[in-house]
């Protein structure tokens, strides 16, 4: 690839050997300037198929003036720091700097790197100086209702600049993001977007109608009898998490939780731990579904199968990576069936079932039911001290304490949260075909004494919520796009000068 010998030392630090498939495809043609639309299935090395590329061309070209001239977007802070880690990695033997720049770290410390005005920028700002921009997991960054701020951000980028667009998955709105971010681009697809790694053993564990409250016996017995380590459990809603990890903790379990209702510092460390082996399994939202690289993940666990395909890929994603094999295990209900069928479509090597005897599934919900008590206790405990903290809070603010003030972008605080808001009622309206029904199972929702089958039902239509509204988007018209005509036919006159010449 003629790559520089900085580059290729530490790529040599890095154990690198081989090249993906899709850096195979994209170094040459990121190293020619060209705009990039790549697609390939999560854990196949997109990180360095574009920061490598970008190394190689700031080394070329080194700046006249003190500012950033790479922008990487990316839709989550974990994300954010592993991909800011391999760009460290792959340019410790050069003079280029690289700064990160996410909520929930110290904003003093990250605004004092970003005004020493770093080559490469791991972020979400625009710049007019950028002359790499990198929209990387874009079809995640469009699931998190990101479309306009994405737009804002190429919007104030410069006109000039090479942009490379990586998905795992190429859906009709990264498509018309790839048509107003990009100029005429080389497509790269490396596989097809509904690809499991090829090492992933596909099993699911059926769930019968009338006993939908049996997700969590099934979770429970799962971990206790056969997956014992190196387990991530998806849940779709950060309230179920965070219930399964004071539960399983209850039952002896070693667990830690990822989710966007902890502090970014709790994040941090909760993925920490597990990736250094001390925690066994950690129960997650998707937020923790999408391009994290973490070693040695033996099994993925799916509490109610995830709304679209896409978002199951992703989940299962998480193990047989880099050619390891793996295993996946989904609790599929009757509502689910469809999910199933549609992942047992498309999958390469045969799909398995797993039956737990029914005993082994009472004797839990059993267990389960005896500790319902003490999950109550400390889920009053951790109100009473967010209580406090509150209440601290607001006596410091009354003695006269200055509080940040809010930051605020193209759209205000309230606008930001008012269009996330509607969107989802939008969605909910969708999902439960009403806005009586969802006003009545909203009310439900919030009581104490809600049911095992009522939780496993509030996670079902949560995952319904982002199904309907990608049927949604499938069902609206496709924007028109502009074609270049074919040039007209030549003349006789025309077609006898070139034959001349």
């Amino acid at each position: 690839m003629n790559l520089s010998r900085p580059i290729l030392k530490a790529i040599t630090a890095l154990a690198f050997h081989q090249p993906t498939p899709i850096q195979k495809a994209c170094v040459p043609v990121g190293l020619l300037g060209r705009d990039v639309c790549a697609c390939a299935a999560t854990g196949t090395g997109k990180t360095a198929a574009f920061m490598l590329p970008i190394l190689e061309r700031l080394l070329y070209k080194p700046r006249s003036a003190q500012l950033t001239r790479v922008l990487v977007l990316v839709p989550t802070r974990e994300l954010g720091i592993q991909v800011h880690s391999v760009a460290r990695q792959l340019a410790q033997f050069t003079s280029i700097a690289t700064c990160l720049a996410v909520g929930g770290l110290d904003l003093k410390s990250q605004e004092a790197a970003l005004r020493a005005g770093p080559d490469v920028l791991i972020a979400t700002p625009g710049l007019s100086h950028i002359e790499i921009l990198v929209l990387d997991e874009a079809d995640r960054m469009l699931d998190e209702y990101f479309e306009e701020q994405m737009k804002e951000i190429i919007r104030q980028c410069s006109h000039s600049r090479q942009t490379m667009l990586f998905s795992a998955t190429l859906t009709d709105q990264v498509k018309d993001l790839a048509a107003v971010s990009l100029k005429d681009p080389v497509k790269i697809f490396v596989n097809s977007n509904t690809d499991v790694a090829p090492f992933l053993r596909q099993e699911f564990v059926r769930i019968r109608a009338n006993r939908e409250g049996d997700r969590e016996a099934v979770v429970a017995a799962l971990l206790t009898r056969t997956f014992q380590d190196h387990v991530m459990l998806f849940t779709q809603t950060r309230k179920q998490a965070h219930r399964l990890h004071i539960l399983l903790g209850l039952m002896g379990l070693n667990v830690g939780e990822l989710h966007g209702e902890l502090s970014q510092t709790q994040r941090l460390e909760n993925l920490r731990r597990f990736k250094d082996e001390q925690v066994d399994v950690l129960v997650a939202t998707d937020v923790a579904a999408r391009g994290l690289d973490i070693n040695g993940v033996k099994t993925v666990i799916n509490f109610t199968m995830p709304s679209t395909q896409k978002h199951y890929v992703h989940r299962v994603g998480r193990t047989a990576r880099a050619g390891r094999s793996g295993r996946s295990v989904s609790l599929v209900g009757e509502a689910e069936r469809r999910m199933l069928k549609e992942v047992v479509k498309t999958a390469k090597s045969a799909v398995k079932a797993r039956v737990l005897p029914t005993e082994v599934i009472l004797k839990f919900r059993d267990h389960i039911q005896k500790l319902e008590k003490d999950v109550e206790a400390v889920l009053k405990l951790e109100r009473e001290e967010r209580e406090l903290a509150a209440s601290e809070a607001k006596v410091t603010r009354l003695e006269g304490a200055t509080s940040d003030p809010q930051r605020v972008w193209f759209q205000s605080q309230q606008e930001r949260k008012q269009s996330r808001m509607s969107k989802a009622l939008q969605d909910f309206d969708q999902a439960l075909k009403g806005k009586k029904k969802r006003q009545q199972f909203m009310k439900d929702s919030k009581r104490k004494d809600i049911s095992p089958e009522e939780r496993a039902q509030f996670e079902i239509v949560k995952a319904q919520m982002f199904a309907e509204r990608a049927a949604k988007r499938e069902r609206r018209p496709k924007r028109a796009r502009a074609m270049v005509e074919d040039p007209a036919p030549p003349t006789a006159n025309q077609k006898f000068r070139t034959t001349c010449l």
